[in-house]
Formats: C-alpha cells, structure tokens, sequence
C-alpha cells in the first residue's frame, strides 16, 4: 500500500517537474551552471586540501581538531612561528590559487554560459551565439565597481579607482551576471532579427562580415548599461551589483529583529543558493551584526543565545545534510551512471562539508527537481536541533569548530555531547531517506528525456 502511494506520488511529481524542467530559461541556466561545473569541482577540492590538511589551525594541526602542532612544536603557539607552519601557509597560498581562476571567476563563467545557451535555445536562427557572449561580458564589466576601499598604513580607509572590485566577479556577482547576461541576450538578438545591422559587400569575407553585422546591436546593448551604471554611480554612488545586493539585504534587516528572524534566514538562504546566489553575500553582514554576537557572547559564557551562526553550522553546514546526505542517497537510490559518478567524486570533499562539488556538479542549482529536499535540507536539521535544545537534549553550541570538521565528529565538538554527535547521524538518515523519492523522480525524467 505505501509503497503503491509511492509511485503514485513519484508519476505526479514526475509530470509537475517534467513541464517546469522542459522551461527554456530553466534549461539554459541549468547548462550554464554544468558548465560551470568542473572549474567549481576543482576548486572544491582545493578548499579540501587546503583547509583541512594544510590550515596550520585547522582540524590536523590546530587544538580544535588533533592537536598535531602541539604535538610537533610542544604548544599550538610556537607551531604557528614555526617554519614548518609557515611552509604549510605557502602551500595553502598555492592551492588558493585554484581557487582564484575558478570560484573567484564564478560570475563570468555564468554571464559566458548562459549568453551562449541562452542564444541557442530562445534565438536558435543566431549562428553565432558566442557573440553575444562577448557582447554580455562587456555588459557585464560595465556595471562592475571599479574602485576598491582598502586602509594605507596608518589605517585610514583609501579608495583607489581603476580597479575591479573582485567579490564581484565571484559569488557575489552572479545574480547581476543573470540579469546583464538574460538582458543581452535579448536586446542584441532582437535588433539582429529586425535587421538593425550594418550591411556588409558580399566580397567581404564572411567572419568580417558578421563583426561588422554586431556593431549596431552591439553599441546599443552597452548603452544601456552605460546609461545604467552611469545613473547609478552618478546619482545614488552604487553600481548595480552593490544596488542589487542592497535590494535583496535591506528586506532581511528589517525582519532582523523580528521573531522570525530564523524562519527567514533558514528559508531564504537555500533559495538564494538554489539560484546560484551565495546564500553569505546576502546573510553574512546581517549576521554579522546578531548571530555573529551571539556567538561570542556563548564562546564567552555570558550568555547562554539559542539562535547563534555557530549553532547553525552545527545543525546545517557541518551535520552532512547538504553535503553527504544528497551523495548518499544518489549512491544507494540513483540508476544513473553519470550521476553517480559525479557522487563519487563529490565524496572526499563532502566528507569535510565542502559541498560546491555535488551542489554545482550535480547540480542541485538551479534543478527543479532537488528543489525542495535542498529547501528542506536546511529547514528540518536546522529546527530539529532547535526542538532538541529546547528540550534539553543539546546543550547550547558554545565550541567554535572549523567548518572543515566531518559530520558527526563535528556535531560532539560542537556540543561537547554524545547527543550532538547522534543528532548529525540521525540528521544524514533523515535527509537521505527525504532525497530518495525526488532522486527517483530525477532518474525518470532523465531517461524520458534521453
């Protein structure tokens, strides 16, 4: 009988997902973002590597973790003067270098990616879509800030012109790289399709010809990002991607001081990251300003706050919910190869909550499918640990753990508890069991569409 309502359940969801996945605009963004895949994969395990074994304070070396630097230098503190300490830093600059040609880079790879898919799937007649995508980047870098605050010597604040602000070439920038990118491509599409072109001899040779054709659609399209940065910058002294991020933070500071404070940080986060926005750029200066607080108040022991962003990472970042519990369940219940691959890879670094691997590799960005066990990912493990603390089960979190810890190890330095570590095994189980029937419905779908 259960298993019958099951499958009925698995056919509804199956048609429901199947017209919201056959959407061109959720199609192209779902390309751009596998594309965009294997840099982020690279970069996941660079931030494994460079974390986890080579943090001269992280889990291997530090005192929150197995006290090797103790162990080699007799105290934590002549460990981090060490020349040893300071070759593992070096290493760690090396391995950020990945870091800086693949995630920091995050929103160009997107505008690149979905001006090119995009092109294709709403103006297939465009022979060459990788015009647009030239046309997009240049969009994209007009609306950039290109001036960097930083402090001089003494320490007063310097704001230097001339160079792009990089957090918003990275995470930051993608939800601006969308609009720029969607926005390009359908004003330059449009005046190719009216002919608003400049016509070229038939003598002239074919690649000129086509430069020639995107001079027009071109410079209009930029105009408009001209005309926008220069409202923006001019009247109100933002640039787009800073407006953009001030328009969707503004609306969380004022629920800041509310009761549902939790409710909105818990539930928007995830959908901000399931549309490639990081969840952080958003949240992280208003927790900045209560969570963050929160936090060393309870490291301090003059306070005894429930809702705090240490016990956040205990009960989502660091329980396995969003980076182990999809990965073991696409094992266990996933018929597809290539998904499975793809779970396999995405181990190693899940196992240390480095989750760009399977979020991006997968992806669940963007996947109307993974949707809601990705929502719920964050809500259940976040308010079951709130339940249990309510109820004295959990101590109040008062550990500062490296984000790097794996899954239940973290869940009992966290808690100083066994019931810390029990509650992250119990949260896996849930999760992945909660992944199961939508991985089926995923499966199906796929071998419809192949």
């Amino acid at each position: 009988m259960a298993s019958e309502k099951l499958n009925k359940f698995q056919m509804k969801l199956t048609k429901i997902m199947g017209k919201i996945a056959g959407n061109k605009l959720l199609l192209s963004l779902r390309d751009t973002f596998i594309m965009a895949a294997a840099p982020l994969m690279i970069a996941g395990f660079a931030i494994m590597i460079s974390s986890v074994f080579l943090d001269p304070t992280g889990i291997i070396f530090g005192n929150s973790g197995l006290h090797l630097g103790s162990l080699i230098s007799g105290s934590e503190k002549a460990f981090l003067v060490s020349d040893f300490a300071e070759g593992l830093r070096t290493l760690q600059g090396y391995f950020n270098l990945f870091i800086n040609g693949t995630m920091a880079i995050n929103a160009i790879l997107v505008v690149a990616g979905f001006a090119f898919f995009g092109s294709r799937r709403f103006f297939p007649k465009n022979k060459e879509p990788i015009v647009v995508t030239f046309y997009a980047l240049a969009a994209f870098f007009i609306t950039l800030p290109w001036t960097v605050t930083t402090l001089d010597t003494k320490g007063n604040e310097v704001t230097i012109n001339g160079i792009v602000n990089s957090n918003f070439i990275g995470q930051q920038g993608i939800f601006t790289g969308l609009i720029v990118s969607g926005i390009t491509i359908y004003v330059f599409n449009k005046l190719i399709q009216k002919n608003v072109t400049f016509k070229m001899p038939d003598t002239v040779p074919p690649a000129v010809a086509k430069s020639f054709e995107s001079l027009v659609p071109g410079v209009v399209t930029l105009a408009i990002f001209v005309i926008v940065a220069g409202v923006l910058n001019g009247v109100f002294d933002t640039s787009l991607p800073e407006a953009l991020l001030w328009l969707l933070q503004k609306p969380a500071l004022a629920v800041a001081a509310t009761p549902l404070f939790a409710v909105v940080a818990i539930v928007s986060t995830p959908i901000l990251q399931w549309f490639g926005i990081h969840g952080t750029s958003v949240w992280g200066p208003i927790f900045g300003l209560t969570w963050n607080i929160n936090d060393n108040e309870n490291i301090m022991g003059t306070a005894q706050h429930l809702y705090s962003t240490l016990f956040m990472n205990f009960t989502v970042v660091s329980s396995g919910a969003l980076t182990l519990a999809p990965i073991i369940a696409i094992i266990i219940f996933s018929k597809r190869a290539d998904n499975k691959k793809i779970a396999k890879l995405a181990i190693a670094p899940g196992i240390f909550n480095v989750s760009e691997p399977v979020t991006y590799g997968l992806p669940i960005v963007l996947n109307p499918i993974l949707f809601i066990p990705y929502l719920l990912s964050w809500v259940i493990p976040f308010f079951l640990g709130q339940l249990l603390t309510e109820i004295g089960l959990i101590p109040i979190i008062t550990n500062n753990v490296p984000w790097t810890v794996p899954p239940i190890l973290s869940g009992l330095l966290y808690s100083g508890s066994i019931m810390g570590a029990l509650y992250q095994a119990f949260v896996i189980v849930i999760v992945v069991i909660l992944y199961m029937p939508f991985v089926r419905v995923a499966n199906n779908l796929a071998n419809k569409l192949d």
